[in-house]
């Protein structure tokens, strides 16, 4: 089996990596390719875009998340029959928080054989554009860079004056040469760029870098550095393996070429401009595991249609919080449904809708109040980053003694804590209040810690069989 594949990198953050990934999935799908995008890392916002830009799901590969087998076998299956995968690193090319570089997306290149495009933003240099590649290029062995695009160039010269550095002291090609251009610009916020979902123009946008990306690469040659990667093994190799120890509508591509067992519950999922944090392999796990998926538009939707399970994703509620509650109908129907022991499975902006309220500028904006506590919006980040949770306290939704690995990012506090029951243990991360995360009410689990299926594999299983039980009970919520 051999999966087509590279890896578009860069020295650091807002090199305009993910510019660079955008146009060039955009421009192999107008070709006629089947595009199949990773995203390295935990990332929602990326995958948002290279989804609407290659036309298939982009995937997560994220060596913290899930075990090295997961990892391997995951990119195999989600990417064979793809023409091309495109996977997107995340910061810098060699950027770790272990010492060692594991888990870097120079790592994740060699575990996965993909040679790697390295995007240099050049503006303010020439010459030393070359000294800076070749440090990357020697830097950890078997780290294969295989071309460089340059961004943010000036002029013709400033073109010709790097390219012949790169030729003279890397021996590379140049493979595009984008201009300095605010077209090919995308709003940014405290995550990085805005959401595909917030963004009324974005069909648009990604035809714009599209069709710039063409103007300014050689997409034959990169096609080409993908067709000529080596033969993927189906082991991983000793030397290299993670030993753990320890505004427009909301769309979801879905994978058609897995086999999906016949839907035996229905789970609805928040999906609107609110709610767009879901990785699509939780998506689908739900699916093979005997689920149908339920869409629900929390602005639109005054009532919970019916359902044997609800899943709330991630998101930004609190830049909707006016919205969201006037939208009573809605947020009483969840309300109900919680008391009356819907399995509901939430995660950070879920768990924020099922506050009290939500405080944002001395405001309070009311939301479901299964949860019993208000819920502060600070200006600082209150969690970020990867979570490691031990699962202390029986729950529906995974077993006691469980350890799950996952990320967060909020700026919210809750504003009382007295009262709440918690179903993990944070050895890593901050969760609720820096001790714990989960909170537990009925068949409610709400946290601020994202989880992945390919981590946490009996956890769509759980979520079914919760369904099914509520089913089974014939207390489905009857509009």
């Amino acid at each position: 089996m051999q999966i087509p594949r590279l890896m578009i990198a860069a020295p650091q953050g807002r090199s305009g990596k993910t510019t660079v990934a955008i146009g060039l999935c955009a421009a192999l799908r107008q070709m006629g390719l089947k595009v199949k995008p990773f995203k390295k890392g935990p990332d929602y916002i990326d995958p948002s875009w290279l989804t609407a830009a290659a036309g298939i799901s982009c995937g997560n590969l994220d060596p913290f998340m899930f075990d090295h087998a997961a990892l391997m076998k995951g990119f195999e299956n989600t990417g064979n029959g793809a023409d091309i995968t495109v996977i997107e690193a995340s910061m810098g090319l060699y950027d770790s928080s272990n010492e060692d570089g594991q888990g870097s997306s120079a790592w994740l290149a060699r575990q996965l054989q993909a040679p790697v495009i390295l995007v240099v933003n050049c503006a303010r240099m020439t010459r030393s554009t070359a000294a800076m590649v070749r440090g990357y290029q020697d830097f950890e062995p078997g780290t294969h860079i295989a071309g460089v695009i340059l961004n943010n160039v000036g002029n013709t010269r400033h073109e010709s004056t790097i390219i012949k550095a790169l030729e003279r002291h890397c021996g590379l090609p140049v493979l595009g040469a984008l201009p300095r251009d605010e077209r090919l610009g995308i709003r940014e916020r405290h995550l990085g760029i805005v959401p595909l979902q917030e963004q009324a123009s974005a069909a648009a946008m990604i035809d714009r870098i599209s069709s710039i990306f063409k103007q300014h690469s050689d997409i034959d040659r990169i096609l080409n550095i993908a067709r000529g990667s080596v033969r993927l093994l189906r082991s991983a190799r000793n030397d290299e393996v993670n030993d753990r120890k320890d505004g427009s509508e909301f769309v979801i591509a879905r994978n058609t070429a897995t086999k999906q067992s016949k839907p035996r519950v229905t789970i609805g999922i928040l999906a609107d401009k609110a709610f767009t944090f879901y990785y699509p392999e939780n998506l689908q796990a739900l699916e093979q595991a005997g689920a149908r998926l339920a869409y629900i538009d929390s602005f639109k939707d005054d009532r919970l249609p019916e359902v044997d399970a609800l899943y709330i994703g991630g998101g930004f509620p609190e830049l909707y919080a006016e919205e969201l509650e006037t939208n009573t109908g809605l947020r009483q129907d969840i309300k109900a449904s919680a008391e009356s022991g819907l399995p509901i499975y939430a995660e950070c902006a879920g768990l924020m809708y099922l506050c009290n309220a939500i405080i944002r500028d001395g405001r309070a904006f009311r939301m479901c109040g299964v949860i019993k506590s208000d819920l502060l919006i600070e200006k600082k980040p209150q969690g970020h980053g990867y979570v490691i949770a031990e699962v202390a306290r029986d729950n529906a939704f995974f077993g006691k003694g469980s350890l799950l690995r996952g990320h967060e990012f909020h700026h919210s506090l809750l504003v009382t804590t007295e009262g709440l029951k918690f179903a993990y243990k944070v050895n890593r991360g901050h969760g609720v209040d820096g001790h714990n995360d989960g909170i537990v009410y009925k068949n409610v689990l709400a946290s601020y810690t994202h989880l992945h299926a390919w981590g946490v594999p009996d956890w769509a299983g759980r979520f079914v069989n919760l369904a099914a039980a509520r089913q089974r009970a014939g207390q489905k919520l009857t509009v």
